[in-house]
């Protein structure tokens, strides 16, 4: 692994202006039309999918990297996470990923307006270590609100610099146990806010304004009743997903996904028919509230096979275990595709970014991840990982930490020792 490594690395110090290179024999799962490729070579310039060839092919003028005997990905996005957005939840600092809705209140009444994509930090530590773990994009957004709506989330691409992919791509809202305590205290003030909120926005007329709605909410909301981005809806019991299902039917252009979705098995085939994907995390099997009764680890699998796609990865510091809750949700029913799909093509496709990002194909980005071996197996690992046609360095703080105490064998203790 070290010697394949440092032959990436040799290679692609040479390549890193003209960005112009080959990779040779892997195992390549397209996500796209051409679908998984025993052996195949992938074509890339200046930052973008050039094409994918059968076979292991020598083109002449591009650098060749060898990757027999490995597996390639597109590069994993996380789903619904707050990367770039917090460190420290419980931090005393400044968290981004929370609303003090007391100095939000001027330009908001119910938080739609809000728009993560001014507070991302591309130089938060936790993105090198989402990103070494194959993960190159991610849904970002607010996590802690006392409004209704959890405001405007954002597309990243997991770099250091010019990390926007797409702002204002989609709208949440949580209308679980914990959303309804928010809200009146109640599932019967909650539901009427929100239909009531929605119906407004689609009589939005920027010049002569006078709804209930504040101007942003209502600008932010018409967007998402048009069917321009997507409505994250969170929910985990049955009757409130059969609620999100009505929603979507009352407002013909609404473009809703379910997250979380527990107890979503319950209801998978109305969730197919009413075309709903389902972002969730696959390792929820506890009863841990009374909305989550139903909880199972057959819920991904049981929703595939019906026909819903799936995404999977909802967390933010532990980001990088998405490929592992993917492969224990193949283990308990869920298609080995479906599983990938749920780490790229599926998450890309619910955020309108497909034609961009989640495949393997010509003129998408190349964001690309060789694996050691089979993706969804705790004990392979992304050996190197690429975004926009470059090769990112497979290190972050905590490789950094763990080569620092390697080595104990110094006159002082490692807390006097500056790296």
């Amino acid at each position: 692994m070290k010697r394949f490594l440092l032959a990436i690395f040799a290679c692609l110090t040479m390549t890193a202006h003209g960005a112009q290179f080959a990779i040779v024999g892997a195992k390549v799962h397209t996500m796209a039309e051409q679908g998984t490729l025993e052996e195949a070579t992938i074509l890339i310039k200046d930052g973008y999918i050039q094409d994918v060839l059968k076979g292991s092919q020598t083109v002449r003028g591009y650098e060749q990297i060898n990757a027999k005997g490995k597996v390639v990905t597109p590069g994993l996005i996380g789903a619904y996470t707050a990367l770039g957005l917090k460190e420290v939840g419980l931090s005393a600092g400044q968290v981004d990923s929370s609303v003090d809705m007391e100095h939000a209140e001027h330009l908001t009444s119910l938080g739609a307006a809000l728009d993560v994509s001014y507070a991302i930090n591309s130089d938060s530590s936790l993105i090198p270590v989402a990103r070494i773990e194959g993960f190159t994009a991610a849904a970002t957004n607010i996590e802690r609100s006392g409004f209704l709506f959890k405001g405007q989330g954002a597309i990243m691409h997991l770099t250091d610099d010019d990390a926007l992919l797409k702002s204002r791509a989609f709208v949440s809202v949580d209308v679980t146990n914990s959303g309804a305590d928010r809200v009146g205290g109640t599932r019967a003030v909650m539901w009427p806010t929100l239909i009531n909120a929605l119906t407004e926005a689609l009589e939005f007329d920027n010049e002569d304004w006078d709804g209930m709605l504040s101007k942003a909410d209502a600008e932010a909301l018409s967007h998402v009743v048009a069917g321009h981005i997507p409505l994250l809806v969170m929910a985990d019991r049955k009757a409130d997903i059969l609620q999100v299902i009505a929603l979507q039917q009352r407002f013909a252009k609404l473009n809703v996904v379910l997250v979380n979705g527990v107890e979503a098995w319950r209801v998978a085939e109305q969730l197919a028919q009413a075309n709903i994907p389902v972002i969730i995390n696959p390792e929820y099997n506890l009863p841990g509230g009374f909305d989550r009764l139903g909880a199972t680890l057959a819920n991904a699998g049981r929703l595939a096979q019906a026909g819903v796609d799936v995404a999977i990865g909802m967390e933010t510091h532990n980001i990088r275990l998405a490929t592992q809750h993917a492969g224990n949700a193949v283990a308990n029913g869920m298609p080995y595709q479906d599983g990938l799909a749920a780490l790229t093509s599926n998450v890309a496709k619910i955020y309108g970014m497909d034609k961009q990002v989640g495949s393997i194909k010509a003129g998408m980005s190349a964001d690309v991840v060789i694996w050691s071996g089979d993706p969804l197996e705790v004990t392979e690992a992304a050996e190197q990982v690429f975004i926009k046609g470059q090769a990112i360095e497979m290190r972050s703080r905590q490789t950094e930490l763990r080569d620092r105490y390697l080595d104990l064998e110094q006159a002082r203790p490692m807390s006097y020792v500056r790296p």
